[in-house]
């Protein structure tokens, strides 16, 4: 069983960082793949940025490419996101998200989810 605990998400301005963590629990943190989506109020869940179980092959939606960087910490067990220009539609509840298919950007093929920390972005 692993479970995930999704932290660092906050009120922001236009333009500013921000670097969203995951803290993992349970067995064999790097056989899972894992990644970010968000949810943004009255959409559905979209996929944001996936990475390998070692951490040497990443994954972007053309919305946040250029933009954001996901990372791990295979020692700490930790995922990261870190968040650059932030942009009002970046608004969003983020989930981090573990399985067994990496890079996949269908929510359903992960095994594993966090409850979401909320970013929000005013102008």
């Amino acid at each position: 069983q692993v479970q995930l605990v999704e932290s660092g998400g906050r009120l922001v301005q236009s333009g500013d960082s921000l670097r969203l963590s995951c803290a993992t629990s349970g067995r064999s943190f790097s056989s899972y793949a894992m990644g970010w989506f968000r949810q943004a109020p009255g959409k559905e869940r979209e996929f944001t940025a996936a990475i390998s179980g070692g951490g040497g092959r990443t994954y972007y939606a053309d919305s946040v490419k250029g933009r954001f960087t996901i990372s791990r910490d295979n020692v700490l067990n930790r995922m990261y996101l870190q968040m650059n220009s932030l942009k009002r539609e970046d608004t969003a509840v983020y989930y981090c998200v573990a399985g067994r298919t990496e890079g996949t950007r269908r929510f359903g093929a992960y095994d594993y989810w966090g409850q979401g920390t909320q970013v929000t972005v005013s102008s």
